[in-house]
């Protein structure tokens, strides 16, 4: 388990559902060893890459994709009520299967609730900062569609709605937000990955492809 004091070489099977010690949600983070989740929730602060790992994972696990990001930013940047938000997201999750990015509070309770497994991007501000930089450039240099028609903009980059800010603004209080939620007995249901850096991740990943494999083997 994740508190144990066994000098046994870490390994790609052992890091599939487990995750490093941390004083406060170790106990949390027992995870089953040979029982792949079908309904996945990718959270972390913005431009950690939690869509990049959701479409892999879609591939990987053949689940349906679903972007919180999607379904609540309308044309220009408008943005839906919550009851409208709420009916997006609950029909969206209608089904058995799914991986879903997105931290969206308003929609938690409907995304846990269904939820089997939560998977946590917990990556250095330092490196969050340089990818949600690169990423906001690229997309405002390229003038790439986002969601319903929108466009990053030169002038949201530096404004204070820019990811940037919201970043630095965020990082710290996300990051106690999510060591509390997963230490918290309520969601002692849900499997629960907290993955530390892009290394850890595709240790992980690369776990996944065997291991559903072997359960498809043994189905």
């Amino acid at each position: 388990s994740p508190t144990s004091t066994s000098t046994k070489p870490t390994t790609a099977a052992t890091l599939a559902w487990t995750c490093p010690p941390d004083p406060v949600v170790a106990s949390a983070l027992s995870l089953p060893s040979a029982e792949m989740g079908l309904r996945l929730n990718i959270v972390g602060t913005g431009g950690v890459g939690k869509t990049t790992l959701a479409r892999r994972l879609s591939q990987v696990l053949a689940l349906p994709h679903v972007e919180l990001d999607a379904l609540y930013w309308g044309p220009n940047w408008t943005e839906p009520t919550p009851e409208v938000f709420r009916r997006r997201v609950g029909a969206a999750l209608d089904r058995p299967r799914w991986v879903v990015d997105g931290n969206y509070s308003v929609v938690r309770d409907i995304i846990w609730g269904r939820a089997d497994t939560i998977v946590w991007l917990d990556y250095g501000l330092p490196l969050i900062l340089w990818r949600v930089t690169w990423r906001t450039v690229r997309r405002a240099a390229r003038r790439e569609v986002l969601w319903q028609g929108n466009r990053e903009a030169w002038g949201r980059f530096f404004s204070r709605d820019s990811m940037v800010v919201w970043v630095l603004r965020t990082y710290r209080r996300r990051r106690r937000q999510y060591r509390a939620l997963f230490a918290d007995p309520a969601h002692a249901h849900l499997r629960k990955v907290r993955l530390r850096g892009p290394r850890e991740t595709e240790t992980w990943l690369a776990a996944l492809p065997r291991r559903a494999r072997d359960e498809e083997t043994d189905a």
